[in-house]
């Protein structure tokens, strides 16, 4: 292995691969570090893949990839105990040639990914642990691992190693993160027979549909559950911001329990078998916890970066971008010869001028906002069950007694106008 690299990219994620596979396709000497078995071996999330941002990176990716279905249905459940108010979106335009979005099986599309990476002549490593940058006169000038004579060099350095960066904490890019800024996902992958989850979620041959869960789902806690269809298997989980699950005593794999066994969902995973249990942290502080992303040779990328949209759930498609970007940066540094900081400021301001700053300045108080008032998730969701259930009950009461009915449960004129009051700030801080 030669001691020397244009450039080392720490982490096998979205971000790191995409950095990668752009480097190598521009002829950069690259190499990306992973830490696990294989890409995609310690990787977790929800499993929807964007495909515009991929194929960014790769046209025409979903022809060979290892996808497992193209999502032609997006649901919402805002659930009570024993009661969910569900709306949606189905189009069959999603379920043509180029597509949405994907769900995906990380372990199988990281692997994948990594290997177009490779192809392209990036050198992969895996099992090796970036313990620590190697800082010159103040410029990141490569990195120290965990193998025997483990000290790599590089002009650059990227880091993509997650949510808890501990090298870009290590060179004072962020400080340690507070439990309302990262959210604890847990998920299981169920299996079951493909026709089986074509009829349960009424579907046709190969299409996918994805369910998001708010309310009930994380016992009033600021967060989301998800269920989403693969080939011959479901992804079940559930993520909360790690404060709300240290304040109500709550312990992951028990809440993913709860869901699993909620009344508006075991219909869906009646009989499946579970296949594998996974937990990860997401980062959800948003724009105000991003961390410094470049330093002199050095750039940070993807979730270390905090790049997620937590309103939107969106993250890989964040990942990829930034990835991407920092890449292109990264050529035109080497072809001036120039890695200060000064020079690489060029991706951070192609990142935030993309949908990826724009996004995250739009949603910049949102999760605070949420956080600070858990009565949206608390009260409100089980107050528009409640009046779901009864104006759509048929008792030979009128729709106008039943109207009156449910403006009366609301409340006081005090707590109307508080609620009027609590929709304006909803409203304000998503506009």
């Amino acid at each position: 292995m030669p001691e020397k690299f244009d450039c080392i990219v720490v982490g096998a994620g979205p971000a790191g691969i995409a950095c990668a596979y752009e480097l190598a396709k521009a002829g950069v000497n690259v190499l990306l570090l992973e830490r696990g078995e294989y890409p995609g071996s310690k990787n977790v999330m929800g499993g929807v893949l964007y495909r515009q941002m991929m194929e960014d990176v790769i046209p025409e990716f979903y022809k060979e990839a290892p996808l497992e279905r193209p999502i032609v249905e997006q649901r919402f459940m805002m659930m009570d105990k024993e009661s969910a108010l569900t709306f949606g979106y189905k189009g069959l335009e999603w379920a043509r040639e180029p597509y949405n979005n994907f769900t995906v099986l990380r372990a199988k599309f990281d692997q994948w990914f990594a290997g177009k990476a490779v192809e392209q002549g990036a050198l992969l490593i895996n099992e090796t642990v970036a313990l620590s940058c190697i800082v010159e006169n103040g410029k990141v000038v490569g990195v120290q691992t965990d193998r025997p004579d483990g000290q790599l060099y590089a002009d650059v350095v990227v880091l993509a190693d997650g949510v808890n960066s501990l090298l870009a904490k290590s060179l004072g890019f962020h400080r340690e993160f507070k439990p309302d800024e990262v959210a604890l996902a847990t998920m299981e992958i169920l299996k079951l027979d493909k026709k089986v989850i074509e009829d349960r979620f009424n579907l046709e041959e190969g299409q996918g549909c994805t369910i998001e869960l708010f309310g009930d789902a994380t016992k009033g806690i600021l967060g989301t559950g998800f269920l989403y269809t693969n080939k011959d298997t479901l992804s079940l989980g559930v993520g909360t911001l790690l404060s709300g699950m240290i304040k109500h005593k709550l312990k992951p794999h028990h809440l993913l329990d709860y869901v699993k066994n909620h009344p508006m969902i075991r219909p869906f995973v009646q009989g499946a078998e579970s296949q594998e249990y996974l937990a990860h942290l997401i980062p959800e502080g948003g724009y105000h916890s991003m961390p410094k992303v470049v330093g002199d040779g050095v750039l940070v990328v993807g979730d270390a970066a905090q790049l997620v949209n937590a309103i939107h759930r969106e993250g890989s498609n964040m990942a990829m971008t930034s990835g991407r970007l920092a890449a292109e940066t990264i050529v035109l540094a080497k072809q001036a010869g120039d890695f200060s900081e000064a020079f690489l400021d060029r991706y951070r301001k192609e990142l935030m001028g993309s949908f990826v700053g724009e996004d995250l300045k739009k949603y910049k108080d949102s999760t605070h906002h949420f956080d600070k008032f858990p009565q949206y998730f608390e009260q409100y969701i089980p107050m528009m069950n409640r009046a779901a259930s009864q104006m759509f009950t048929v008792d030979g009461t009128s729709k106008r007694e039943k109207q009156k009915k449910i403006w009366r449960d609301i409340g006081s004129a005090k707590e109307k106008v508080k609620i009027a009051r609590d929709m304006y700030r909803a409203w304000k801080v998503m506009k």
